[in-house]
């Protein structure tokens, strides 16, 4: 059985490791963080194995990197970024209750917990990470780096750009684009295309403001390939 490390201790690794448990496809190897007080400890009894360059030394094994958060969504990019792994060796973590349609792609080093449901020619890209009851529906398409809040929802043909953070429970509308590192809030429903780097909340959700600087950052900094088409 294949060897999987999950980079990160917080709560979406611990959520990650379990779907691995319960998928069956993996063993289970620990985790790493760059939070010294967590090394040698144990998460839900998986071993914190040291900070995350060990990774390079684990060579044999898989990863799947699970960090970040609705105050800094660009973290698990920039990670990615930093450890420089190749596609190869990310792990793609599928939940064995989620539903994923045989016309339907998911990307290495993404994670879709229980109860996602795929259902034709939706496109999901490398490090995504896609929260428990999302539903994305016919010729989605979801780039690198997005999250995908629990509950969820994206009418057919709807795009959701590199790095954007959809917060729990959102709906977006059939169509409609959300931009590269832009934040919807949770709860909102999107009827209208959104720019990159922004915050949008409400329903119908409206601008609020600029993204934190941390998105922002990520929407400057140039990228290796060009998005999904």
């Amino acid at each position: 059985m294949t060897g999987l490390v999950i980079i990160g201790a917080g709560g979406f690794a611990r959520e990650t490791a379990q779907a691995a448990r319960d998928a069956g496809a993996f063993k289970l190897l620990g985790h790493l963080d760059d939070n010294p007080a967590l090394h040698g400890t144990e998460v839900d009894g998986v071993p914190v194995l040291g900070g995350c360059d060990l990774i390079h030394e684990l060579s044999d094994a898989r990863v799947v990197v699970c960090v970040g958060n609705p105050g800094d969504y660009a973290a698990r990019a920039r990670l990615v970024r930093r450890l420089a792994l190749p596609a190869g060796r990310c792990a793609t973590v599928i939940h064995p209750t989620a539903s994923v349609s045989s016309t339907s792609e998911v990307g290495p080093g993404s994670v879709l917990l229980a109860h996602c449901v795929l259902t034709a020619a939706v496109r999901v890209g490398a490090h995504v990470a896609v929260m428990p009851h999302v539903v994305l529906t016919h010729d989605d398409v979801v780039e690198d780096h997005v999250t995908l809040a629990s509950g969820v929802r994206l009418g057919g043909g709807a795009r959701l750009e590199r790095g954007a953070y959809v917060g729990s429970g959102a709906l977006v509308r059939e169509g409609t684009t959300v931009g590269a590192w832009s934040l919807i809030g949770m709860g909102s429903a999107v009827l209208g295309d959104v720019p990159p780097g922004e915050v949008w909340a409400g329903s119908p959700a409206r601008r609020l403001r600029a993204a934190d600087a941390p998105a922002l950052d990520e929407l400057a900094t140039p990228t290796v390939g060009g998005p999904l088409t």
